[in-house]
């Protein structure tokens, strides 16, 4: 099926919860004052003036070290915290980050960022910026399918997960048990609770628009009913989850070894997954941010393929 037969596989009542973070410009390029080139990517911004960033260098700054990006700003490198490197800045981080950062795009589009990746790595419908990726099952949307479907009786919502680099590293653990996620920051609003449960009580099924969704929902669920309200998640979803909300999932095609190919097994079961891979591969199907989606149901169910 197409992306636009999507309107086919929804019913009246049903609620689609979507992510409406905003992709930052989160790409700083820069030199130490030995002349060193260095790469940042902001990971979160902690504080106005101070960022946890991953770094590119030859040689990693020590602390104390400052960065120059393009003579007009500079960050200081305060400490390393594992796999990133709090930066404090001269200015306001996001206003550094508008003037001088560049979309972040994924490291296999190799190509720089130009203008239109402002707009095309970017949902229609973002509002609260903080990701530095995007939450790529939402790109498939244009507002004619979202018209489309409240026009059918599907019910919208939104939750907010900013989305950080760490959710797309690979595990490089061979007990899974041991892989430690990245920090996000998420925020449920009392709006969506209220759709949610609405849509539950007249037999809506919850549909997550993304991995980043659905782990926003689920964190908030911990207690066994979602609630409302911001927060810090590092839930890694894995076969053996049991699942406390959502119904149905719609996403793209995710990397071998990632915590996302483990979040679909374990919501749609491994067989399953492995045989809609398989059908991806053979019927030339594209992975990844660009890439096709998939729409899969809860505990098995036949997948459904959506290019």
């Amino acid at each position: 099926h197409l992306f636009t037969d999507l309107p086919k596989f929804v019913r009246e009542g049903d609620l689609l919860v979507f992510n409406d973070t905003r992709v930052i410009k989160a790409r700083l390029l820069g030199a130490k004052a030995t002349g060193g080139r260095v790469e940042a990517l902001i990971e979160r911004v902690v504080a106005p003036r101070r960022a946890l960033a991953m770094l590119r260098a030859s040689h990693m700054p020590s602390p104390g070290q400052i960065i120059r990006f393009a003579d007009a700003a500079s960050a200081v490198m305060v400490e390393r915290q594992g796999d990133f490197f709090l930066l404090e800045f001269d200015d306001e981080v996001l206003s550094v980050l508008d003037r001088l950062g560049e979309m972040p795009l994924p490291p296999y589009i190799e190509r720089p960022a130009g203008l239109q990746d402002l707009t095309r790595y970017q949902t229609v419908y973002a509002r609260h910026p903080g990701a530095v990726a995007a939450p790529t099952a939402g790109l498939h949307f244009d507002q004619a399918m979202l018209d489309r479907l409240q026009a059918s009786g599907v019910g919208l919502a939104y939750v907010t997960l900013h989305v950080g680099a760490g959710t797309f590293q690979p595990v490089r653990v061979d007990e899974v048990d041991s892989h430690v996620m990245h920090s996000e920051h998420y925020s449920v609003p009392e709006a969506t609770t209220r759709a949610l449960a609405h849509a539950r009580e007249r037999g809506g099924r919850i549909t997550a628009i993304g991995t980043t969704s659905l782990r926003a929902l689920e964190s908030a669920a911990q207690s066994g009913e979602l609630k409302s309200g911001s927060g810090e998640t590092r839930l890694f979803i894995r076969p053996g989850y049991g699942f406390k909300l959502v119904d149905r999932l719609l996403t793209n095609f995710h990397l071998p070894r990632s915590t996302l190919l483990m979040l679909v097994s374990a919501f749609a079961g491994i067989e399953p997954i492995r045989h809609a891979y398989q059908h991806a591969v053979n019927h030339g199907y594209r992975f990844f941010s660009y890439g096709d989606a998939m729409l899969i149901e809860r505990a098995g169910a036949n997948l459904r393929a959506a290019a």
